[in-house]
């Protein structure tokens, strides 16, 4: 994959096209670059997530997203390649299993808040579901696998299920949406 970044400032993007890792160039405004933009945000706050507070294994586990992201930019930067695979989304799938196990049934909708652990997992997730929306743009405009797709909305899905765990690993719980509050 690659040439390893040796000069970080190359000036070759200053006419607002950016390499693609096949060598090719496209703009910067474009889907695939939006995609990977988004998917890079993603991964640069779910960094953010793990200087939090949190169980040992489900830090194991968020850095092993932040690899799977980082394949994932991998395979949107480089057209018709493949990183993302059925493995990766069904371990999200096990992941969501073990995490939403404990978790008491939700019959109220909660409110993205609690301890800063959850807050952050939140933001992941509204992040996540802005990277899936760029990825469905992209595979309209241009053939990509359906696997990085399916991951992000796992992944979304996954950051709900965490905020709930780090709200009671801080020994809080869910806030819930209040529909009948008072207005002051």
């Amino acid at each position: 994959m690659g040439n390893r970044l040796s000069k970080i400032a190359t000036r070759t993007g200053d006419d607002g096209s950016t390499g693609l890792g096949d060598g090719s160039r496209t703009g910067k405004d474009s889907a695939r670059i939006h995609a990977l933009g988004e998917v890079d945000e993603l991964n640069s706050f779910v960094g953010l997530l793990l200087c939090e507070d949190m169980p040992a294994a489900l830090r194991e586990e968020l850095v092993s997203i932040q690899h799977d992201l980082f394949d994932l930019g991998g395979e949107l930067c480089i057209p018709g390649y493949q990183m993302i695979k059925e493995e990766h989304v069904a371990r999200l799938d096990s992941l969501l299993e073990k995490y939403n196990a404990d978790l008491p049934v939700l019959k109220e909708f909660i409110l993205p808040a609690g301890s800063r652990a959850a807050s952050t997992a939140h933001v992941c997730r509204t992040v996540c579901r802005r990277a899936e929306r760029a990825i469905v743009a992209l595979s309209k405009a241009e053939q990509i696998h359906a696997h990085p797709r399916q991951y992000v909305n796992r992944l979304s899905d996954l950051m709900f299920v965490l905020a709930r765990v780090l709200n009671r690993h801080a020994g809080g719980s869910d806030v819930l949406w209040q529909h009948e509050r008072k207005r002051g």
